[in-house]
């Protein structure tokens, strides 16, 4: 019984050893109806050579990948036509550094031969291109001005997104162009950009950092823009889905301070509305805005603030004239920022003396 067991045993790891074997070639049946290694034919050189191309393109320099493309063609003149020149002309282009002309170059090829095993390489390179331009590689025009190429970088980063569906460079692609908008503070742009890769990829990690990334990119995009919170309340329900879904991460990041945080600032927007009221001399709206807040936020800073502005001897604001309104509305109260009460409240007073 013992002796059976080993001669399976036996069998199982010669069995094994051989499928590793035929797993690492590639065997095709010739035209004398034998089987033959595929890297021992033409075509199988030709690829073997041209997925070395991949590699340097990654690892190489661009002036070997130059070399390495030109010694295809020389070795393989039968198989390395227009595809490997139109290829070869792109990367020409993309080693000299005229980045525009050699993404337009590798966009063509692409488009020319959709499905050639030098395709992602192609996609590889406008990505980086186009990184370069949203971190703020300069484009010529005209030979002579050299001008921020931001919008080209997006342009490019859509183009692999759009060509490359669901695959990792897509989501690369916009990662850093989401990275990159939140950089240069175009935090609405960013916030629409994370959304579109949480409907991409709606599972896992990846949403899950995109929905929190929404939120901030919202939250970031707040600009006290007068008696406008829209953005605040949307952050805040975004954090709030994300603190649901993920409550141990949601801890670490301190979630609910970011919470208690978009609540004070609301409550401060509704506040500020409310003291515009007031002191506009519409007091019945005025009111309205500082009891929402003590109904709404009644721990915050505000309705401290609110429960002082409803009192029976709350010190009355100035009332403004139709120039001081003007001024205010297109400033954003001036005069509370820059001191200006005092004065306008003398003036108010000597004409009253007068």
């Amino acid at each position: 019984m013992v002796s059976k067991i080993k001669q399976i045993w036996m069998v199982l790891v010669a069995l094994s050893i051989l499928a590793g074997v035929v797993a690492a070639e590639t065997y095709h049946l010739s035209g004398e109806n034998s089987w033959r290694n595929t890297a021992d034919t033409p075509e199988g050189e030709y690829l073997l050579a041209v997925s070395k191309i991949k590699q340097q393109l990654l690892t190489g320099k661009k002036s070997d990948v130059v070399s390495a493309l030109e010694q295809i063609k020389s070795d393989f003149p039968d198989m390395a036509g227009a595809e490997i020149q139109a290829y070869l002309d792109a990367e020409k282009l993309y080693a000299a550094a005229k980045w525009y002309k050699a993404a337009t170059a590798y966009k063509k090829f692409i488009d020319a031969w959709p499905v050639s095993v030098l395709q992602p390489a192609a996609l590889e390179r406008i990505y980086s291109i186009g990184t370069a331009y949203l971190q703020g590689q300069k484009r010529s025009f005209i030979k002579i001005i050299r001008l921020p190429a931001f919008d080209t970088g997006v342009e490019l980063m859509r183009d692999v997104t759009d060509r490359a569906g669901n695959a990792p460079i897509a989501l690369r692609s916009l990662t850093t162009l989401a990275e990159n908008q939140e950089r240069r503070e175009q935090f609405v742009e960013a916030y629409y950009t994370w959304q579109e890769i949480a409907d991409r990829w709606p599972t896992g990690q990846t949403r899950q950092r995109a929905v929190l990334r929404m939120a901030q990119s919202l939250h970031a995009s707040y600009d006290g823009t007068p008696y406008d919170a829209t953005v605040l309340a949307s952050a805040r329900s975004y954090f709030e889905d994300y603190k649901t879904r993920y409550p141990q991460d949601a801890e670490r990041l301190e979630i609910n301070e970011t919470i208690t945080l978009i609540a004070e600032q609301l409550a401060y927007k509704e506040y500020e509305t409310g003291f515009y009221y007031e002191r506009t001399g519409h007091l019945d709206a005025a009111n309205r805005s500082y009891h929402k807040v003590l109904a709404q936020w009644p721990d915050s800073k505000a309705a401290q603030m609110a429960q002082a502005r409803l009192m029976p001897d709350a010190v009355s604001p100035i009332k403004m004239n139709l120039r001081r309104r003007t001024v205010t509305g297109t400033t954003k109260f001036l005069d509370k920022w820059f001191y200006l009460e005092p004065l306008f409240s003398s003036k108010n007073k000597s004409e009253s003396k007068q």
